[in-house]
This record gives structure tokens, sequence and C-alpha cells, in this order.
């Protein structure tokens, strides 16, 4: 999916949310687990139909799938191939975090972008260019740089200072800048770091963000769109626990369905007033 195409769908829906997939096999409801032979890919469908009017993007968190070996990796390729199916323009994003030597990113970006057909993939720029620009030979597919995180942890590294005064958030958003652009680059910049929103826009002005970090993380959806929504809305919200945890019994998808579509209200609201 390319740049412009992702702008449409968002004004289309008047809605910029993701709906992170981070199912936990421990946290689904008892019924499925008793009665569903893959219980993680039922509730997905489930949460994917009830939510898919109100979203523009998918998330699943490879770790809540990698936890549970072979079985998961299957039911992550089978929830893709779902999305793929059955709404095809809703953007799917692997939230892997990959990034090593060259020659090992180029297998991670062909096993994404090639075998399981994502449309974006989360990458650590910590290793530097050559472990970052493998991902960017795939037309109309996208890398999503860790910049500036949503945990509590990210002041340990992310906002130190360089002798220039230069935060490394801020050297990740300028140097890689010079490896990628805004048609196939995108930045994680955590909801709960508010108004830095405002310095990440000063270099990065027409990238598209990814924010996780609304809801039970405790971000602002206000804040974040005050600081760092462009013309082009410019952003991808995700919410994760706060939607497909909305409720916990039998009716599990209508609560989602209800949260997904509070967020969208909210979003719709925000759009026009920007």
């Amino acid at each position: 999916m390319n740049k412009q195409q992702l702008i449409e769908n968002i004004k289309g829906r008047q809605s910029f949310l993701c709906v992170g997939l981070d199912t936990d096999i421990k946290k689904i409801p008892a019924y499925l687990i008793e009665n569903q032979k893959d219980p993680i890919f039922s509730f997905n469908k489930e949460i994917i139909d009830a939510t898919a009017q109100f979203c523009i993007a998918y998330k699943p968190n490879l770790a809540f799938y990698e936890a549970l070996g072979c079985e998961g990796w299957l039911t992550f390729e089978k929830t893709i191939q779902y999305i793929r199916q059955r709404y095809p323009n809703h953007f799917i994003i692997a939230d892997a975090k990959r990034g090593d030597i060259g020659n090992t990113s180029q297998l991670y970006a062909r096993s994404f972008f090639e075998q399981m057909s994502v449309d974006a993939l989360t990458v650590a720029p910590y290793m530097g260019e050559d472990s970052v620009k493998p991902f960017l030979g795939y037309p109309d597919k996208w890398v999503i740089l860790l910049a500036l995180t949503s945990n509590k942890g990210s002041i340990d590294f992310q906002k130190t200072t360089d002798a220039e005064g230069e935060q490394l958030f801020e050297k990740v958003l300028r140097k890689s800048q010079e490896w990628g652009d805004d048609e196939n680059m995108m930045y994680v910049i955590g909801a709960t770091q508010g108004a830095a929103f405002a310095n990440v826009r000063r270099i990065a002005p027409k990238h598209f963000l990814l924010v996780p970090g609304i809801g039970a993380q405790g971000g602002s959806l206000e804040e974040v769109c005050e600081y760092g929504m462009t013309r082009d809305c410019g952003l991808i919200v995700n919410s994760s626990r706060q939607i497909i945890y909305a409720g916990h019994d039998e009716l599990f998808a209508q609560a989602a369905k209800e949260a997904a579509f509070e967020v969208q209200q909210a979003m719709a609201q925000l759009l026009k007033k920007a």
C-alpha cells in the first residue's frame, strides 16, 4: 500500500485507528479454548470482523504468536491471510522489531514482505544503515523505525544527549532520512511522549507516525493530535488491550466493536478539527 492509498483510507473511514492483535492465550474467553481447534485465530477473526469498519490497520505483535511455537506462527499467518482476503484495503503491520546485519535483515525482509505479504514491519535502528536498508527495497512496503517509544525505559537511551545537545531519538529521525523517505518509512513515537511530538514534527514533518500507548498505557489521543497531526493526518494510532479485551465473555466481539467505534468517533472529530 502506498502513501496516497493510506491517506485515502483514512479520509474514507474518518479513522486513523490501528487495532493491535496482541492476543494472549491467557486472556481470551475460556469457551474458545475449550471449543476451538485454533482459539487464537478464532478470537482474532471475530475481533477483525467486529472492528474492520472503524479502523484502517491491524498490528499483530509477533511475541504473542512466537510464544506458542510452530502453532503460533501458523496462527499469525492465518490471521494475515484472513485480513488480506476479507479486508484487502486494510494496512497490515507486523510488529516484530527486527534488525540485524545486512544479510540477515535481507532474510527477515523476504520473510515478512514476500512470504507473509504484510504492508509494514517494525524495525530497530540500533545497528545502523546496513541493518535497515534491506527492508527498504520493496515497492509499497514500509519500514516503521523505532524512534521514541512509549515505555518507561525509553529515557535510558532514547533521550540521552550528545555533546551538541541532540537527543538520540532525534539523531535516529535525522540520520534515517538519508536511507528512506516519507513514502517508505514511518516512525514509532509513543503516545505517552506528549509534547515531544512537536519536536518530532520539526525533524520529520511529512512522515507517518505509528503511535502506540493510548488507552491502557495512558497516552492522550487529543495531545497526540495537537502536536503530531499533519495536513494528511500523518498518524496511525494503535490501541490493543483497550479494544480487544473490552469484553471477557461470549460477547467480547461486540464489546470490541463498541470500543473501536468510540475511538473512531473521537478520531473523526479530531480530523474535522484539524
